[in-house]
């Protein structure tokens, strides 16, 4: 009879524990990022140290080609959603964490330089291409390596969470290199092995090693490769997978700026021009990839 009571008691008290407790867990779900975005009127960006797509500039200001794109898709969003005005909070990511900080909640969308990759696409989704890039590597000019079989025996650096990873290893399965393959948690401190000695090549983005090597202030001491490592993919901003929503607001905001004459300017401004901080001119008219891409608004 002691036992029966006793248990009725603690059944009653964790009944009624749940049904208090109900509430708030509705009250705390998560709402889609449009909801939130519109609640809060703030929209979370996540950027890199990857010139000229994403950077921070001398004065602290994040700066860059995507950047820049996406200033002018939060208007899009701004406008659509009816809001006065709209926030940007910035978000650091690495190449290494930026999936988990976008599945996270941590920024709502990604505005760097990653590479839209099948196997990339079974976490994140990707929108409308902003650029089209292949994979070169650099070497200290010294070393006069330009060619894929140069590097047979070598060591080559490379940026963990970085589609160059998968790359460089398929690369050397395919050819039989019997490349020592080296990696960095950052972009820099893979192109850094070079100069330090720990690797005699680093494989990245072309478009990025250019960046990179401008910013040295002794460019005439590198050279990058006249062979291709891997050819030319898509870059595209991160978006969180279950958000559909989201991604096809994003989706037609961009299709409207792609489609506008500001994007030639907004390009130019980045890979036809010196760029804030680095001062470095990429010398890299648009693309004809690139410009139909834009032109197509199913791309």
């Amino acid at each position: 009879m002691r036992v029966s009571a006793i248990f009725r008691y603690v059944s009653a008290a964790i009944f009624a524990a749940v049904l208090a407790a109900a509430p708030q867990t509705r009250a705390e779900a998560p709402a889609s990022t449009l909801e939130r975005i519109a609640e809060t009127g703030k929209i979370r960006i996540g950027y890199g140290d990857s010139p000229p797509f994403s950077y921070t500039d001398k004065d602290g200001t994040i700066v860059g080609y995507s950047i820049d794109i996406c200033k002018r898709l939060s208007e899009e969003l701004r406008e659509r959603l009816r809001l006065p005005a709209i926030g940007i909070e910035y978000v650091f990511r690495t190449p290494s964490n930026r999936v988990q900080l976008l599945n996270d909640g941590a920024m709502d969308i990604e505005c760097n330089s990653s590479t839209n990759t099948p196997e990339r696409r079974r976490s994140v989704a990707f929108t409308r291409s902003h650029f089209y890039v292949a994979t070169r590597y650099v070497a200290l000019a010294k070393n006069d390596l330009r060619t894929i079989e140069d590097l047979r025996g070598r060591t080559v650096s490379v940026a963990l969470g970085t589609v160059n990873v998968g790359q460089i290893n398929q690369l050397n399965r395919e050819r039989k290199l019997n490349l020592s393959i080296v990696t960095s948690d950052s972009v820099q401190g893979a192109f850094d092995m070079i100069t330090n000695g720990m690797a005699s090549a680093y494989a990245m983005d072309e478009v990025l090693l250019s960046a990179m090597i401008g910013r040295t202030g002794n460019p005439e001491d590198y050279t990058v490769s006249t062979e291709v490592v891997a050819e030319p993919q898509p870059y595209g901003f991160m978006v969180r997978l279950s958000d559909t929503e989201f991604h096809d607001a994003v989706n037609t905001a961009l299709a409207k700026i792609y489609a506008s004459a500001e994007m030639q300017e907004i390009y130019d401004r980045w890979f036809t021009r010196p760029i804030p901080r680095d001062n470095v001119n990429l010398h890299l008219p648009m693309s004809e990839t690139l410009r139909r891409s834009f032109a197509d608004p199913g791309r």
